[in-house]
C-alpha cells in the first residue's frame, strides 16, 4: 500500500512574503512511511457482527476470501492489533475509527485507546453495494471491495501503529465523482480528536524545504525540493505524539466559509468535519505519525491500481506540530451550519 500524501491547497501570496522572513532550517529527522516496525505483530480480523461470525483473519501468506452476498451482514467490524472500525457493507461507510493502543515502538497513543473519526460516509446517490465481498489479508495488509450495479468501492487498510495506513476508493460507471464526508470523534475528554491549522507549515509557507533546495526561496523545486504550503492536521490534548491528516489522490476538498475564521488567511475548514469530491477511481486515505507532517510532493493524477511507495528516504522535511495545539490554531466552529453546494461534474 502506498504512503498517501494529500493535494496541495492553494496558499495566499501574504503568508509566503512573510514566510520567506523565516531563515532555511536544515532536516532535524528523517521521513517515514509506516515502517515494518510500526506494523510488527499486525494483522486483521474481520467479524461479522450481525451473526457475529468470523468471516476471515490474517496469515503470514496471502488470502482471499469470498463472502457470497446472501450470507453478508449489515456490517463487518475490522479489528486489528493497533486500529479498529466498523465497515456497512451496503456503501462501505465507515465508522468508529480508532487506534487501540497495544504497544509499539512506534505509538503515537501513549498506550490510550484513540478515537479518530466517527464515520467516514461516501455518498452514491442512490447506488448500493450489493455483489459478493471480496477479502484479501496479508499479515498487517486488507482489501476488501465490493460492487454494485454503476458502483464499486476499495478500502486498503493496515494494522500499524503510524504511517499511511487507509485509503478508500471508489468507482462509478458513468464516471463522475463521490462526496465523502469526514466526521471526527467526540468524547473521550483529551483524546477527543479536532482538526487544526498547523503553525509549524503556516509560518514556513512558502519556503522550499528538501534535501535538494539550495535556496528557500526559490529551491530549485524538484522531487526533493518542495515548496510548503499551510497544513491542516489532526490532533488532541492526550498525546503528543498523535497527529494525522486527510490524505487525498484525484480529490478535491469543499470549502466550508463559515468554518476556520480563526486563522489568517481563513482556510474555510471546520474543526470536526472535512467534505472531499473524490473522482471516480481516486482515492481518500489517511496518513498518521511522521508521514502527517512531511512536506511532500502532491500525488500523482492517478486512478487506476495506484500503489506508488513512498521512496523519499528521509530526504524530505518533516516539519512537526506544537503540543498542546495552540487555541488560535484550532479550526471552529465544529460543523458548518451552510449547505454543502451541489456535487459537479465529472
Amino acid at each position: 500500500m502506498r504512503t498517501p500524501v494529500p493535494a496541495r491547497r492553494r496558499w495566499r501570496a501574504a503568508v509566503m512574503t512573510l514566510a520567506l522572513a523565516v531563515p532555511l532550517l536544515a532536516l532535524t529527522s528523517p521521513a517515514q512511511a509506516a515502517s515494518s516496525k510500526a506494523c510488527e505483530g499486525g494483522g486483521y480480523r474481520l467479524v461479522d457482527l450481525d451473526s457475529q461470525r468470523v468471516v476471515a483473519r490474517a496469515s503470514e501468506r496471502e488470502t482471499v476470501t469470498t463472502v457470497p452476498a446472501a450470507s453478508l451482514g449489515s456490517r463487518i467490524l475490522v479489528q486489528g492489533r493497533y486500529n479498529q472500525y466498523v465497515v456497512r457493507t451496503s456503501d462501505f461507510a465507515l465508522f468508529d475509527y480508532a487506534f487501540t493502543g497495544a504497544a509499539n515502538r512506534l505509538d503515537m497513543t501513549g498506550g490510550r485507546f484513540t478515537p479518530v473519526f466517527a464515520s467516514k460516509v461516501p455518498d452514491h446517490r442512490g447506488l448500493t453495494l450489493a455483489g459478493d465481498l471480496t477479502v484479501t489479508l496479508e499479515e498487517e495488509d486488507l482489501v476488501v471491495q465490493r460492487a454494485g450495479a454503476g458502483v464499486s468501492v476499495k478500502i486498503q487498510s493496515k494494522d500499524c501503529a503510524q504511517g499511511g495506513i487507509f485509503q478508500m476508493e471508489p468507482e462509478r460507471a458513468d464516471g463522475t465523482r463521490t462526496r465523502i464526508v469526514h466526521t471526527l470523534a467526540t468524547g473521550g475528554g483529551a483524546v477527543a480528536p479536532f482538526y487544526f491549522d498547523n503553525p509549524n507549515f503556516r509560518a514556513r509557507a512558502g519556503q522550499f524545504l528538501g534535501s535538494a533546495c539550495t535556496s528557500a526561496e526559490t529551491g530549485p523545486p524538484s522531487r526533493f525540493c518542495v515548496q510548503v504550503s499551510p497544513r491542516v492536521n489532526i490532533g488532541n490534548d492526550a498525546s503528543p505524539r498523535f497527529v494525522a491528516r486527510d490524505s487525498a489522490q484525484v480529490a478535491e476538498r469543499v470549502d466550508q466559509p463559515d468554518c476556520g475564521a480563526a486563522v489568517a488567511p481563513d482556510v474555510d475548514h471546520c474543526g470536526r468535519v472535512s467534505v472531499w469530491d473524490v473522482a471516480s477511481g481516486g482515492r481518500m486515505g489517511f496518513v498518521t505519525g511522521e508521514d502527517a507532517v512531511e512536506v511532500a510532493n502532491p500525488p500523482t493524477e492517478c486512478v487506476s491500481d495506484c500503489q506508488a511507495q513512498n521512496q523519499v528516504r528521509g530526504r524530505l522535511a518533516v516539519l512537526g506540530h506544537p503540543f498542546p495545539v495552540p487555541a488560535d490554531s484550532r479550526l471552529t466552529p465544529p460543523v458548518s451550519s451552510l449547505p454543502l453546494p451541489a456535487l459537479t461534474a465529472p
